[in-house]
Formats: structure tokens, C-alpha cells, sequence
């Protein structure tokens, strides 16, 4: 592969020069918008890449769309007619009513190569073959990697997620396939690993070696937990259906490098203002090329990082910077006082070496208290050993209910993104 047809940007002031040029024309694209027009100040348009200026644009959030009528969505947000459209894209997320998307063809030539890059960045070649298990269907994702990997040469198996082709179906074409790489959510990557150790087929001894996982926050636990079942390398990559690959990890693992040349990102903190290099804020992101239909400024994403400057290296990617995913800034339960994040929880649980996979719930019990039960499926573990794991770090002692081998599974083949927490309180 070519690293140059992938317009790998030679360095950091090749991409300020971008960033200036592309963040006018994306602000005059939006003023073609009726929400834009209404919700812009006016601006200067000789000097809106300034920060002072640029800053003057509302953030953008998924709440401020949703209040358009899904009926008007196009006419209102969207800036090129429906015929320009070649596909719909179905926006992400658990909660509240779904979006979609139109991208134009100039759109997707934009955004295949962010994925084709995504391909590049864990040293991926025409003799690789990869299993993509994430979910197919309006969400894109898991048919923008396949489409890009076949740009590249690289062989495609498109099974989708367990509600696509069941898991032991997936194992079976693993074995008789044999890919060299595995793509999906790291979630099921860890459920075909239970269902494989259950079934008795050695997943650590296939021929997979190099795993991409995306659509949910990696912890190191997580990492750890899924390379040592699959006995794979494990590359992080971000991205969200506003925008496209918006950050990978590469060869080397220093971080996820973001193209920056593709799309303007700011960290800020609460009050809005720009965190310091290499802090956790808030992530905004700007569309600097695909957006021809929809014009996202300063769009909200609701994720926690850091942004650092570029570390260098010989790589192509090696002129941007590094982002670090913390967390999703929604994804907590309050019990009996106590916040307790879901990633935390989940880090939690998953350094128990026995536990196999666990769903957790909250609700109000006769007595009016908050209750965390627990429904937990291990190898030899007792719910006590549990409880004082839970108890140790959260200083809450949960319900523990042990459950049969493969009952969570049944979950994960049922939906595209089984929910691991559940709030029952209403």
C-alpha cells in the first residue's frame, strides 16, 4: 500500500494551513442551513479560524437536533437536496430518538478514506483477511471498514454482530476461514471468547493476530481481558457517525492518532473554554470536508479526552496529535449517594479473573433504598467473592445473582448493543 494515497498530511503546519482554510468554508456552508442561519452570530468570515472568533459558535448537541421534527429534518438542517443523497447513516447512541444522516458522494470519498487509513494505521496489506462482526445495518460503521479494506486490498468475511450471524456460526467460519484480523465492539469480542471457551475451541490458537475495536471506550482492563482470549494484538479506534474515523491507534500503541486534517477537534471544559494540553475535557468536533449535506460545527460528541501534541516518528500518521479516550460523559449510576461510573464498574468486574461476563441493574427496593444487584456469570466464583470486590472499591455492597454459563450471551445475539447497566428506577 501507498501511504500517499491516503493524503497523509507531511506535518503540523501543513495541517494548520488546512484547519484555516476548511474552517471558513465549513462556516459558509452552515450559514446555507435554516438552523444555522437562525442560531449564527454574525461573524467575520476573514477571521473566523481566530479562536476568539471561532468560539463565538454554540456548541452543538444531539438535544438541539432532536428538536427539529424528524419530518423536517432535511429541509431545516441539511444544505444539498435530497438527490445529491447516496446513503443514510443511522447516528449512535442508547438513548432518545435516532437521527440519520444523508452523505453525498463527495461526503464518501471523505470518509472511506479516514477508514482506509484506519486499515493503514495497524499495518494492514492486501495479505490480510478480516472478520468484521461489528452490527450491519443503517448504522455504517461496520460496512465503511469492509468497504474501505476492500479499497485496500484486503480480503473481507461481513458477518456482522450475533444478530447478523450468530456467534458459533462466527467461530466456526473463523476456524474454517481462517482472517487474520477480528474488527467488532470489544463487548462481543469478549462474549464469542466466553462462548468459545465454553464450546472448547481454543480462540488464543487461531489465526486472527490483530483486532480494531471501536463504538465503546476501551479500558486497559478491558484491553488486557480481550488479547489475552483472543491472543491478539488490540488497536483502539474512535469515531462517531457525525463525522467518520475520527482518531486510531497505531503501530507502536503511543495513543489514537486524530486527523486533525479532517476534522477540527477542541477540548473544553465546563464553562467552554479550551482545557490544557494533554487534559480531559469535553470533545467538539467539526466536519472540515464531509460536509456537504450536513453541516456539523461544534458538535458535542458527549465524549471525555485529551488531546497531546504529536510524539513524531517516521510513520505517515506520525504529524498529528494524540488523543486519549477517558469516558463518555453520561454513563453513571447514584447509589445511595455514591457515583458509580460504568466504566469503572466494568473495570471492576472484569479484573476478577473468574468472571466471565456480568450485567448490572439498579433499582428501588421495598424500603425505599437503592439497590445494585448484580447478575454476574463466572468459572468457580461464589457471589461472596463478588460482593467484597464491589464492596472494596464502591463502598456499596451489591445483590449478587450467579447465573448459568452463556445466559448474558443470549443478549448479545438479540441485540446490537446488549445494555451491560440498567436503571430501573424510573
Amino acid at each position: 500500500m501507498n501511504p500517499s494515497d491516503l493524503r497523509w498530511p507531511a506535518s503540523p503546519s501543513v495541517i494548520e494551513r488546512i484547519q484555516r482554510q476548511k474552517k471558513r468554508i465549513a462556516v459558509e456552508r452552515a450559514l446555507q442551513s435554516p438552523f444555522w442561519k437562525r442560531r449564527l452570530p454574525r461573524l467575520d468570515l476573514n477571521r473566523v479560524h481566530e479562536p476568539d472568533v471561532w468560539r463565538r459558535i454554540p456548541v452543538l448537541t444531539k438535544d438541539d437536533l432532536r428538536a427539529i421534527p424528524a419530518e423536517r429534518f432535511h429541509d431545516e438542517f441539511c444544505i444539498a437536496p435530497r438527490s445529491d443523497c447516496v446513503e443514510y447513516w443511522r447516528s449512535g447512541g442508547a438513548t432518545g430518538r435516532p437521527l440519520f444522516y444523508p452523505r453525498s458522494a463527495e461526503d464518501m470519498a471523505h470518509n472511506l478514506m479516514a477508514f482506509e487509513r484506519a486499515w493503514a494505521l495497524i499495518g494492514a496489506t492486501e495479505k490480510d483477511c478480516a472478520h468484521v462482526s461489528f452490527p450491519l445495518g443503517v448504522h455504517p460503521v461496520a460496512h465503511l471498514y469492509a468497504r474501505a479494506a476492500i479499497n485496500r486490498g484486503i480480503g473481507t468475511v461481513w458477518c456482522g454482530a450475533g444478530n447478523n450471524t450468530s456467534s458459533e456460526a462466527q467461530l466456526e467460519l473463523i476456524e474454517h476461514l481462517k482472517p487474520t484480523l477480528w474488527i467488532g465492539m470489544a463487548s462481543y469480542g469478549l462474549h464469542l471468547a466466553n462462548l468459545a471457551e465454553a464450546k472448547g475451541y481454543d480462540l488464543a490458537s487461531s489465526t486472527v493476530k490483530k483486532i480494531i475495536v471501536a463504538a465503546e471506550p476501551l479500558s486497559p482492563v478491558k484491553r488486557q481481558k480481550l488479547e489475552r482470549a483472543w491472543g491478539a494484538e488490540v488497536f483502539d479506534h474512535f469515531g462517531m457517525t457525525e463525522a467518520a474515523i475520527v482518531s486510531g491507534e497505531g503501530l507502536g500503541h503511543e495513543g489514537l492518532h486524530a486527523f486533525t486534517d479532517l476534522w477540527h477537534l477542541e477540548v473544553l471544559d465546563e464553562r467552554g473554554e479550551p482545557v490544557a494540553d494533554g487534559e480531559v475535557g469535553s470533545l467538539v468536533v467539526t466536519a472540515l470536508w464531509s460536509n456537504t449535506m450536513t453541516p456539523f460545527l461544534r458538535w458535542c460528541s458527549g465524549d471525555l479526552v485529551s488531546l497531546s501534541a504529536s510524539p513524531g516518528g517516521g510513520h505517515p500518521w506520525s504529524a498529528f496529535p494524540v488523543m486519549r479516550h477517558a469516558r463518555r460523559t453520561v454513563g453513571f449510576f447514584k447509589v445511595r449517594g455514591v457515583n458509580i461510573n460504568h466504566a469503572d464498574l466494568e473495570d471492576a468486574m472484569f479484573r476478577i479473573p473468574e468472571v466471565v461476563d456480568f450485567r448490572a441493574e439498579v433499582y428501588n427496593s421495598a424500603t425505599g433504598n437503592d439497590v445494585l444487584h448484580l447478575h454476574v456469570e463466572t468459572r468457580n466464583l461464589k457471589g461472596e467473592g463478588v460482593v467484597e470486590a464491589v464492596r472494596k472499591t464502591f463502598q456499596v455492597t451489591p445483590e449478587v445473582t450467579l447465573l448459568p454459563r452463556g445466559t448474558i450471551a443470549k443478549d448479545f445475539e438479540a441485540n446490537v448493543k446488549a445494555a451491560r447497566f440498567v436503571d430501573k428506577r424510573g
